[in-house]
């Protein structure tokens, strides 16, 4: 296995920039997932690391050598598609075998070979039969089977599960968090699905426009996303964000907006800082941070009940601040709450996020 690196990597089509000055390290033996929505950007970063793209400007790096201008043969990378591309006149053996066959390997060699991997994938048993004769978690394990046969310095994965269903694509998820880590691989995933990312990372990048907004493992990410668009896309649901009215009073930071009681918050330099540039910020909290609150509750966000979604275990309670604003809570209660009723939801100061004008995580507020 290899490290891989990208250092002020820029590419361009025509006047659009895919990627603009991405930087990032991969170590070896790493899963990285590269997590963004549509057009952010990743896809095109796993396709620079394959070879399949060049920069336009910056460095590739695998195992510590300028890969920039090799051609993906040249890399010694693997890479699993998202539509599986197995050949559908080939048995699952010789799909799985070929890239040892345009390698030149022996049959018996090759042949051993796919078998040994299919074992570990589960599907040993299917080896003589034809893609259209197996389901679709197993054409996946095929995929990945082939993409294991050849030992690469490093693995990409560009959406392999989003084909799925999702009782497969949860199993599937498990068995390649299990794989990489018993064959400790340098793996690349590119995902728009956040609860892959989570699941199966060391470390996540997140990509808005081109650009690594955060890059840090799934608990920072989750506990200090670094901006508003990182809060709002990873978790669900999505961390509340309510737009506040900042103002210093008594050395001490007063937040206002309609519906909503805090208590008054320390402030740090940070904060005075984020003032300076605007008195318009904004709070955050996870919805598992609030709960139905009783009188006399010091942190409070007051609104008509818009939706009250009962998921078992759980419920997610939606309330309507006005002009689309609403917050949701994660809560563990049978109580019914009808439509329109005004619920009060309470929340303790130390899961309190803050973010300045700008979207950007003001520090020193709970870590």
């Amino acid at each position: 296995m290899a490290s891989v690196a990208f250092s002020k990597v820029t590419k361009s089509f025509g006047e659009f920039k895919a990627v603009s000055d991405v930087s990032f390290d991969i170590g070896d033996g790493e899963f990285v997932c590269l997590l963004g929505p549509s057009g952010c950007g990743k896809t095109t970063s796993l396709r620079m690391i394959a070879g399949l793209e060049t920069p336009t400007s910056g460095q590739v790096m695998i195992g510590g050598e300028d890969v920039t201008h090799f051609h993906p043969k040249d890399r010694n990378i693997a890479m699993v598609f998202q539509d599986y591309a197995l050949y559908p006149h080939m048995n699952l053996a010789d799909n799985i075998a070929y890239p040892l066959k345009v390698r030149g390997e022996a049959v018996s060699k090759r042949h051993a070979r796919a078998k040994e991997v299919a074992d570990v994938l589960k599907i040993g048993h299917l080896l003589d039969r034809l893609p259209s004769q197996i389901s679709g978690g197993q054409q996946q394990r095929t995929s990945l089977a082939r993409a294991l046969v050849y030992p690469a310095q490093v693995y990409l994965f560009d959406e392999p599960l989003s084909n799925l269903d999702a009782k497969l694509r949860l199993e599937a998820r498990g068995f390649l968090n299990h794989l990489q880590r018993d064959m400790g691989m340098t793996a690349v995933y590119v995902t728009h699905d956040q609860a892959e990312a989570m699941a199966l990372a060391t470390r996540i990048a997140v990509m808005d426009q081109g650009r690594i907004v955060q890059y840090a493992s799934p608990i920072e990410i989750y506990r200090r996303p670094a901006t508003t668009f990182v809060a709002n896309f990873v978790g669900n649901p999505p961390m509340n964000l309510v737009e506040v009215e900042a103002t210093k009073d008594d050395g001490k930071l007063q937040l206002k907006a309609d519906g909503l009681t805090i208590a008054a918050l320390p402030m740090t330099d940070a904060i005075g800082t984020a003032l300076a540039a605007g008195s318009k910020l904004t709070l955050g909290i996870r919805p598992e941070h609030l709960d139905v609150a009783g009188a006399g509750a010091p942190n409070t966000i007051t609104a008509p009940l818009f939706a009250n979604e009962n998921m078992g275990p759980e419920s997610l309670v939606t309330i309507d601040r006005g002009e689309g604003a609403r917050v949701t809570a994660r809560i563990f209660t049978d109580d019914h709450i009808a439509l329109g009723e005004t619920v009060t939801l309470g929340f303790a100061a130390d899961h309190v996020h803050l973010f300045d004008s700008a979207g950007k995580r003001i520090p020193e507020i709970n870590g």
